[in-house]
């Protein structure tokens, strides 16, 4: 059974690995990480791992950036990185993404669940996402297994990333085929947009929010909610026939 304590201790060290600027000095953190790590997965896996870390240092410094450039109240990197919930749960994905790649069980998604837990944000960790990825406040934001991002994408608050329906085997269990979406580069999604199934949405397009989307969607487009009607008639609040 994995040790819930252990992990979150793990995803600590990991934090002030990855941002020792804001949360101490890494080599220590690097050392803690490496230890906890070779417990719960073996030494050898564990070293791995710790191959990736530039590489996923660099990711998260490119996520912050995204947020710093899309969020005109971010004060400062500091305050995006201890306060911003999107890097957060961004932060658990990208350990828990190169751990399932070493054919990690459980823990991985272990990992992503602490996160979503803590911010409401659901990314499943093995979804595919590219580097500048940005959530702005983020709670209810929910990414598939086989969902495919882009660079340079931005998703708000309520966003789905999920599937439209499911094939079975011959014994009724759900196969697992690519069923969420692919997204492309330079997307923005607004709040409470649901994208179903195995669609891809094209580079440089904008995506409204409280939109139903189960089609593909060309580069460039702009898929937005009809105006909502205006009437200057004045009415009764109190009135029963409202």
């Amino acid at each position: 059974m994995i040790d819930k304590r252990k992990v979150e201790h793990l995803m600590e060290c990991a934090r002030k690995a990855f941002f020792p600027d804001v949360y101490g000095r890494r080599s220590d953190r690097e050392k803690g990480l490496s230890v906890l790590l070779g417990e719960l997965v073996g030494e050898d896996k564990a070293a791995v791992f710790m191959k990736e870390l530039p590489a996923i240092r660099h990711e998260l410094q490119t996520d912050v950036e995204a947020i710093a450039n899309n969020d005109p109240a971010a004060s400062d990197r500091e305050e995006i990185i201890a306060c911003y919930p999107g890097i957060e749960a961004i932060l658990h994905y990208r350990v828990a993404h190169r751990l399932l790649g070493l054919d990690i069980p459980i823990l991985p998604r272990f990992i992503t669940e602490l996160a979503h837990s803590a911010t409401g944000i659901d990314i499943h960790p093995a979804a595919k996402i590219g580097e500048y990825f940005a959530i702005d406040h983020g709670t209810g934001v929910v990414i598939g297994a086989t969902s495919v991002i882009g660079s340079h994408v931005m998703l708000y608050q309520g966003v789905t990333l999920g599937a439209r329906n499911f094939k079975y085997d011959t014994k009724g269990r759900p196969i697992d085929l690519p069923r969420h979406p692919i997204i492309e580069d330079n997307v923005t999604v607004y709040s409470n947009t649901s994208i179903l199934g195995n669609v891809r949405i094209g580079h440089d397009t904008v995506i409204g929010g409280n939109i139903w989307l189960t089609h593909d969607v060309p580069p460039y487009s702009r898929i937005l909610q009809s105006k909502a009607k205006e009437s200057c008639q004045n009415f009764d609040l109190n009135d029963p026939k409202r």
